[in-house]
């Protein structure tokens, strides 16, 4: 490693651990895949996420037959109330469209920090498209709603849904980690319009429309 790249990690690290005080990454450490270890040996967490060519590729990629988003079918008609994506208090580590160093300019979801481990749902109905390692986001799930928008769940430590299943509010999809770029344990909530980047909306007025608070 040149004298150049050894400035630059160690700048990093400490951009990464001043994220963590201040409640919101610029830059954070790519985590190890294990997420070994438990709340109290790690402060609450936010990520470090941009533009990540792996995930934005693999969510390009998606093919979607149009009996996954058919209306009619009941998985769609959503009988049950919508759920919150974590159902213990959180403490949020990085609001939505917090400035910073991101390809847009701002953070294009909301972290929620929550012990490793704890059970992630899905907030209301749709398809699972991406279930998988997805760069910088980790560990993930995306689900595309009845609504048509897309639901990022980053950084989780176990994913327990595969691509195609259909879910329901409240169905769970993995447990909270810190896999990918992140400072520590924490779920990284994205709501978008369309699947390219930069099409997010905020998380919390979405879930608002819901009747959720979080």
């Amino acid at each position: 490693m040149s004298e150049s790249d050894i400035r630059d990690a160690t700048r990093r690290e400490v951009l990464g651990g001043a994220a963590v005080v201040l409640g919101g990454a610029v830059l954070g450490k790519r985590a190890s895949d294990s997420d070994s270890g438990d709340w109290g040996e790690e402060p609450a967490g936010s990520c470090g996420i941009e533009y990540d060519e792996e995930f934005e590729a693999l969510l390009a990629a998606v093919e979607e037959p149009q009996d996954w988003v058919d209306p009619d079918e009941d998985v769609y008609r959503a009988p049950k109330k919508w759920r919150r994506p974590v159902r213990r208090r959180v403490k949020v580590t990085a609001r939505y469209r917090m400035r910073g160093n991101w390809a847009v300019g701002y953070h294009t979801g909301i972290d929620l920090a929550v012990p490793r481990g704890t059970p992630v749902y899905s907030v209301g109905p749709g398809v699972v498209v991406l279930a998988r390692w997805s760069g910088s986001y980790g560990k993930a799930v995306t689900v595309k709603m009845s609504d048509r928008r897309y639901v990022v769940y980053a950084h989780l430590s176990r994913i327990s849904v595969e691509r195609g299943d259909k879910v329901r509010p409240g169905t769970r999809l993995g447990n909270s980690g810190s896999t990918g770029r992140a400072t520590g344990p924490h779920l990284h909530f994205e709501v978008r319009t369309r699947r390219k980047y930069g099409s997010d909306i905020d998380p919390v007025k979405y879930l608002a429309r819901h009747g959720l608070r979080l």
